[in-house]
């Protein structure tokens, strides 16, 4: 028999977390969270997305023991256009049973009708910022710190219970020694030349801090195009920058400003922390903590996690003037690899920028849509 059980304590939500550690144990793809990190991310009183999100976690329980968990999600900024009237679900893994996929499903389908909302989307976070969809081809790659992982069967389940693909995501990765770096050279002078644009880069992370609050306003610019997109906060703002920058290293994160020293554009970068997660297996503690910062300052595989261009600026060759600037820093740390992160199939904006990497399409993901 499978029961459903609601979890409202620190406690039940460090089960919920720890749970794919479980059902991805000896998996060598899977990388793992770290587990306190995760569970503060679900307190209302830590996390400022809150503000204006709710969000109920359940677990599915068999013979004693968890065999699925969901997140039923509603951002109430989806709310304010008649076409995003959806409840979101996130944080979705269970065991091979169609019993259990159902269940959990169904569960935030009833909370999507009690809200009279007009459909279900998932998998998928809270924000933009967030992991989102299931993995339907590269299984056999290691995750991201950015991505979750899951088994094939994942997709099979969402189709059998009447879900259709929505959004498709695609992950690139292409080899550093591809980069043609005098042809960026010589394209970001001449565009720097004809627009007034300068590069801006750190190496403090307190200079670094002082200018995040105008590349999180870049961001919301850049991506409020996107049916998917909800911008981010001034609380939110403050959030992720106390828990993400102690990560990263500034030389990871380059500007681009204009004639008038505003920012038009921006690049995150980190190394890729997966290995080093495997390690932790979900803790800092005892020696998780040494796993990460040897991969912090040792990067070969490095994550291009976001970028963002305002839209008045957009295909005047700006990205030129970013890719230079990462590849002196990079050829300096002796990187192999670029990865990027899972990015809408469709949006052709970005997927322009990087034509002439010899990239290649190693992974796919997408979200499921039901009607309710």
């Amino acid at each position: 028999m499978i029961t459903l059980k609601e979890l409202f304590t620190k406690k039940e939500l460090t089960d919920f977390v720890k749970f794919p550690l479980k059902l991805y144990k000896n998996n060598p793809y899977f990388v793992p969270p770290l587990i306190k990190a995760q569970v503060d991310s679900f307190d209302k009183n830590i996390n400022p997305v809150f503000e204006h999100s709710t969000a109920r976690f359940f677990v599915a329980i068999k013979n004693n023991e968890i065999v699925g968990r969901i997140a039923a999600i509603i951002n109430s900024l989806d709310l304010k256009n008649d076409d995003t009237q959806k409840i979101r679900f996130g944080w979705f893994d269970f065991i091979d049973d169609f019993e259990v996929s159902k269940m959990l499903l169904q569960k935030v389908e009833e909370i999507g009708v009690q809200h009279h909302l007009k459909f279900m989307e998932g998998p998928m976070g809270f924000s933009n910022l967030d992991e989102v969809g299931i993995l339907t081809e590269g299984f056999n790659h290691i995750g991201t710190m950015a991505s979750w992982y899951n088994y094939a069967y994942y997709s099979k389940h969402m189709e059998k219970l009447g879900f259709v693909h929505e959004k498709e995501y695609v992950e690139n990765r292409f080899n550093f020694k591809n980069v043609n770096s005098e042809k960026l050279e010589r394209v970001g002078e001449m565009v720097k030349k004809r627009y007034g644009y300068k590069a801006l880069n750190f190496t403090k992370t307190s200079d670094l801090i002082k200018v995040t609050d105008e590349m999180f306003d870049v961001f919301n610019e850049s991506y409020a195009s996107l049916a998917s997109f909800v911008p981010i906060s001034q609380s939110q703002k403050d959030f992720f920058k106390k828990k993400y920058l102690s990560f990263v290293n500034p030389q990871f994160i380059q500007f681009v400003v204009d004639k008038n020293n505003k920012m038009i554009a921006f690049a995150i970068t980190m190394p890729s922390f997966s290995k080093a997660l495997q390690k932790a297996n979900g803790s800092l503690f005892p020696f998780g903590w040494y796993h990460l910062l040897k991969a912090k300052n040792n990067a070969k595989d490095v994550l291009f996690y976001l970028i963002g261009i305002l839209p008045e600026h957009q295909n005047k060759g700006v990205p030129s003037i970013i890719f230079y600037e990462f590849y002196k820093v990079f050829k300096k740390l002796n990187v192999e690899n670029c990865i990027r992160t899972p990015e809408l199939a469709d949006n052709t904006a970005v997927n322009a920028l990087w034509s002439g990497f010899g990239q290649e399409t190693y992974k796919r993901r997408c979200t499921f849509r039901k009607n309710i």
